[in-house]
């Protein structure tokens, strides 16, 4: 019998950069939803209709990306629902929280205020959140990589840990997403759940498996990856970002490191069609993001 076809395996196997591939999102919105999680995670939820309306609305409207989290083993601390909020728009993301005692109360809240980075009066969060992609039924690589990772992060970090619904990238996976700084991560294994814990707990990214940064495009994403790789800069916090231009398939990005300004410029060209998930009914190109230079 032949294998069934893995996106995750494919992409690995070609050698995919990870570079510039990261969810380009600015706000998020976490809601605490045991399960079970269907295709799509919010429409195929059992959260009350005036919710999936609502959370429909804000994705719509607001720009705020409505994500269903759970702890490992759907188990949860306590009968209440944890939801959170955060925007990554600027150099100063954040994250706020509270706990509701039935979901419905999440219409009374300013959730919109989000999507424009302004804070809607919860609790401020503490400390970064790994999120595990783990929805299995939106593809299979993501519950085949992904929950093996969340128990090993569950483990690891335990306070910080979950399981999220679908996060994009499944090619990628096992896809991890840090906030409030909005970093995606692809191809964590459980080997590697401790040292990545421990790393983004010192506050210092994991370069080899970064994605990107989601406040950025697909081509600044990957210019910063190159600027961090070539100055050795690890630190969570983003680069600022003095300027970026476009000029056909190239992008010029200038941050400044310290006291010092660096140009990079990055090739952003398709590569040959191809399944880019477990599920795609047909082959279609990716992005990819070549290295021109560096100079500061």
């Amino acid at each position: 019998m032949t294998p069934a076809f893995r996106c995750s395996a494919a992409s690995a196997e070609l050698s995919e950069p990870l570079a510039g591939t990261a969810s380009t999102v600015r706000a998020f919105l976490l809601v605490e939803t045991a399960g079970p999680w269907g295709v799509d995670a919010v429409r195929d939820s059992r959260l009350p209709e005036d919710v999936k309306q609502r959370l429909g609305e804000l994705e719509r409207d607001h720009r705020v990306r409505p994500l269903l989290i759970r702890r490992h083993g759907r188990t949860r601390a306590g009968g209440g629902v944890r939801i959170f909020a955060g925007a990554v728009r600027d150099a100063h993301p954040w994250l706020e929280t509270t706990e509701l005692e039935d979901v419905r109360e999440l219409l009374d809240l300013d959730l919109a205020a989000v999507g424009s980075g302004r804070r809607p009066g919860l609790v401020p969060h503490e400390g970064p959140l790994f999120l595990v992609c783990s929805h299995g039924r939106h593809d299979a690589c993501c519950a085949e990589r992904g929950r093996p990772l969340c128990a090993a992060l569950a483990r690891s970090a335990p306070e910080h840990a979950w399981e999220v619904s679908h996060i994009g990238g499944d090619r990628f996976a096992a896809n991890l997403l840090v906030l409030p700084h909005g970093l995606y991560y692809g191809r964590l294994e459980p080997e590697d759940a401790d040292e990545f814990a421990r790393t983004h707990l010192d506050g210092e990214l994991d370069l080899t498996h970064l994605r990107g940064r989601s406040a950025f495009s697909f081509s600044v994403q990957a210019a910063e990856i190159y600027l961090r790789r070539h100055t050795g800069e690890l630190a969570v916090e983003p680069l600022h970002l003095v300027e970026h231009t476009k000029q056909g398939a190239e992008t010029r990005a200038v941050f400044r490191v310290g006291e010092k300004d660096w140009e990079v410029r990055v090739h952003t060209d398709f590569g040959p069609p191809r399944r880019l998930t477990c599920r795609a009914p047909r082959e279609s190109p990716a992005l990819v993001h070549t290295l021109v230079d560096i100079r500061g």
